[in-house]
């Protein structure tokens, strides 16, 4: 299939592609009481951190190096994690510019001792930028959606950059402007 959505926005022509597979995974860990806030769930900066760790070895395996946190997008917290929750936190990525790319990140908890399906309690996508030994940014391989699912999270993450850059843009403009009326901040 030679759509829009297994092209790279940006051109990487000169790596190759390699599919969202290759470097999707899974970090699990049991909360502790040593994770919990003071209303014995498990603190949702713990989970920020898992989900961090887990899309750093996404980015960092995708982009066969270093790869470091530029901004985390979006993390919805659905449910609370408890003490005695087993953590599944799944991380791929969605979509990949030039030096940059789109993690995609599902945090799944099930109770340690039961056989129960797990719950979906959070989600996230954070955006890294890949970086050589001296911190500058350097090319990343396209990604290449294998499923139609792959597919929809490609195209979504698309319209998520294009959301962050019109924000950023708009707020570049807006201060700017003030600046220019003379306003201090």
């Amino acid at each position: 299939m030679t759509d829009q959505a297994t092209a790279p926005e940006q051109g990487t022509a000169d790596l190759p592609g390699k599919p969202t597979s290759a470097s999707r995974t899974t970090l699990s860990h049991i909360m502790t009481h040593n994770d919990t806030n003071l209303l014995g769930t498990v603190h949702g900066g713990v989970i920020m951190k898992l989900v961090d760790d887990a899309a750093g070895a996404v980015a960092g395996r995708h982009s066969g190096g270093p790869a470091v946190t530029a901004s985390m997008d979006e993390m919805v917290f659905l449910e609370p994690v408890r003490v005695g929750d087993l953590v599944h936190v799944k991380a791929q990525v969605n979509w990949t510019g030039r030096t940059s790319m789109e993690v995609g990140v599902r945090v799944l908890a099930e109770r340690w001792n039961e056989s129960a399906p797990p719950t979906h309690v959070g989600s996230a996508y954070l955006v890294f930028a890949a970086v050589d030994a001296d911190g500058r940014p350097r090319p990343v391989p396209p990604v290449i959606p294998e499923t139609e699912r792959d597919r929809r999270r490609y195209q979504e993450a698309q319209i998520r950059r294009t959301h962050r850059l019109a924000r950023r843009r708009a707020i570049l403009e807006l201060r700017e402007k003030r600046a220019a009326e003379g306003h201090e901040d």
